[in-house]
């Protein structure tokens, strides 16, 4: 196992265990929506610290992204990308689906990724060139072959309300193509899932590159392909995603292709 994988797993378990437990906390106490919100910020703050304190001590040189610093321009060959909480409104609400989402890129591409679940204690792996991994067993993306049987996962752009029309316009475009469509609040557990088998495909718009970095190397290496809305492979840049195995990532590319407008080119 690559030595800087072995890092980021302590890192994510970490983190994941310390949301776990403060996840119990918060189901127990009696708070309004907006301090349940404000609970789960800081929630998202100690697992990042966590995060950050494993990485600093064993690599001091490495970048560290974060969301809030993750427009800003960082030239480090080495980049950890850390999503410490993917799936926080799910927290607030009680629904128990997160994961804590971390990836390396070296000069440019992603090497190493995990998404851990502490839920359920899935640990999601991968390193580029060695498959991706569940729990120290290989996964593949589903053998699915087309749209009719499908399970496609999304997000909707609740904070970007300017892609609303193109996004319902793609998705009423799968939908009656007879795919079943889950929106589940986690894109890092969505792309482990899509890995995994578990879905089928999946398409999201503007995703920040925290987001999405770990899972698309997990996808890559379980044999999944990726594009953005032009074919092309700039989603880390753009946070625009097709994703899925081989068949029906082009078969949703085609549904999804003419409901581009020039705002996702």
């Amino acid at each position: 196992m690559h030595p800087m994988l072995n890092i980021a797993i302590r890192a994510a378990r970490n983190a994941g265990d310390s949301i776990r437990r403060a996840e119990e906390n918060i189901n127990q106490m009696s708070l309004n929506q907006t301090n349940r919100l404000e609970f789960v910020h800081e929630i998202n703050q100690v697992a990042e610290q966590e995060i950050i304190k494993v990485l600093t001590e064993a690599f001091p040189n490495h970048a560290i992204v974060i969301p809030i610093n993750s427009n800003t321009q960082i030239n480090d060959d080495y980049q950890w990308l850390v999503q410490a909480l993917s799936g926080k409104n799910n927290i607030a609400h009680g629904f128990n689906f997160y994961a804590v989402s971390i990836a390396l890129k070296h000069k440019g591409k992603l090497i190493v990724s995990v998404i851990y679940d502490a839920q359920r204690d899935e640990l999601f792996t991968a390193e580029r060139g060695s498959g991706a991994m569940l729990n120290n067993r290989k996964i593949r993306v589903s053998q699915q072959l087309n749209l009719k049987q499908a399970l496609i996962a999304t997000g909707a752009p609740f904070k970007t309300q300017q892609y609303l029309a193109p996004y319902a316009a793609m998705f009423q475009g799968l939908f009656t193509q007879e795919a079943d469509i889950r929106r589940t609040g986690s894109t890092a557990l969505d792309l482990a899932y899509l890995a995994s088998g578990r879905v089928d495909g999946f398409w999201e718009i503007a995703l920040p590159t925290v987001d999405i970095a770990a899972g698309i190397l997990l996808l890559q290496e379980a044999g999944g392909a990726v594009t953005d809305f032009s074919f092309k492979e700039t989603y880390l840049t753009s946070g625009n995603l097709i994703a899925g195995n081989m068949k029906i990532h082009q078969a949703m590319y085609k549904v999804i292709a003419p409901h581009v407008t020039d705002l996702l080119v």
